[in-house]
């Protein structure tokens, strides 16, 4: 599997860039959301520093080869809208996992499809991942239509798989295998 090199994806509406330490403030006042919270990893309240040291972590997931995160910016004023990213990355296996948000105030815009689209293309073309999955929690029937969007299949529920705010929740896991490794 070749090296983790990110570069620029451009869409009709979107650009996914590499987030820079200046982008910390305007991800922890869209992070600081707790409908964002309730569907992600996300912590809320948001604290200061937390966006600093996710930004931070990005170079290391890359030198380690272990995962890559774009900034989803909107076109042509380039505004901060969310995130996407390929992570917990199997160079023996070929597969990575795929996780975005988009902040509220921009969600029913198409983004995350669009920003999902260049995501696996990137993975696919550039990573040479032959599978790439992605799970939301049960109940966020959005995200699941995103995944259905992208071409991914549902492939089950994993029971009680998130502890999240001492509760445990269901995943619904989909899945797309690389369209040019089919046969």
């Amino acid at each position: 599997m070749p090296a983790i090199v990110p570069r620029i994806l451009e869409t009709r509406s979107l650009r996914l860039r590499q987030f820079t330490l200046g982008d910390a403030p305007v991800v922890q006042r869209l992070a600081d959301d707790p409908e964002i919270a309730r569907w992600t990893f996300i912590p809320h309240p948001y604290e200061d520093g937390i966006a600093e040291d996710w930004i931070s972590s990005h170079a290391k997931e890359l030198d380690q080869g272990t995962g890559v995160t774009f900034a989803v910016t909107l076109k042509p004023d380039l505004q901060l809208v969310g995130a996407i990213a390929l992570m917990k990355v199997n160079a023996q296996h070929r597969n990575a996992e795929l996780g975005y948000w988009v902040a509220r105030e921009h969600q029913g815009n198409g983004y995350a499809t669009e920003a999902g689209r260049a995501a696996l293309d990137f993975g696919f073309k550039d990573m040479d991942l032959h599978r790439i999955h992605c799970f939301h929690f049960a109940g966020n029937n959005r995200s699941g239509r995103v995944m259905r969007k992208l071409g991914m299949t549902l492939e089950g529920r994993m029971k009680d798989y998130i502890l999240r705010n001492d509760r445990y929740l269901d995943a619904v896991l989909y899945g797309i295998i690389n369209p040019a490794h089919r046969h």
